[in-house]
């Protein structure tokens, strides 16, 4: 089975994968590279990516490679995160610099915001957000009547409710 490795830090710079494979080329003659470039400029975006052949592999190169200095730039190494359907090679780097708690906020849910079922289709990429005042306004849909408020605003929102309250009932 083969293993994943990002490579980031890399120059944003001109870069062919024979010189990243070259930094590799200790580690072994099975390793593969591969860097991720601009589509309008052909300069590097300043990561990539390292397969090799199994764990121990990953682990070793991990170790050695992790900070190792490449034309003035430390480089940045771990075990990428599995690609989703539909992801290219460029949308995936993004993610390995997400904190894991940033997935387990909730979100409002936006799949039917144009209507019908549109789960199987690509979305357009416009917004779907009514345009009017605000930038900050944010509806969540709900199965019930009830206004469910943000579960991370739930003891402010119920202090600022009970200050409400005492203004209105003391003159």
């Amino acid at each position: 089975m083969s293993i994943r490795l990002y490579v980031g830090n890399l120059p944003k710079e001109e870069i062919d994968r024979q010189e990243l494979q070259a930094v590799f080329a200790e580690a072994g003659s099975n390793i593969s590279t591969k860097v991720i470039k601009d589509r309008k400029t052909g300069k590097c975006r300043g990561f990539g990516f390292v397969t090799v052949q199994n764990d121990e592999q990953a682990d070793e190169i991990i170790g050695k490679f992790n900070g190792f200095v490449f034309k003035d730039s430390a480089l940045k190494i771990e075990k990428a995160l599995p690609r989703t359907k539909g992801q290219s090679d460029e949308d995936a780097a993004p993610q390995q610099q997400q904190p894991a708690a940033a997935s387990s906020t909730p979100r409002p849910n936006t799949n039917n915001a144009g209507g019908g079922s549109g789960e199987g289709k690509r979305r357009n990429k416009k917004s779907r957000r009514p345009s009017g005042g605000g930038g900050n306004t944010q509806t969540y849909s709900s199965n019930n009547d009830a206004v469910q408020p943000d579960p991370r605003w739930a003891s402010a929102l119920e202090e600022l409710k009970q200050r409400l309250a005492a203004q209105t009932t003391n003159p």
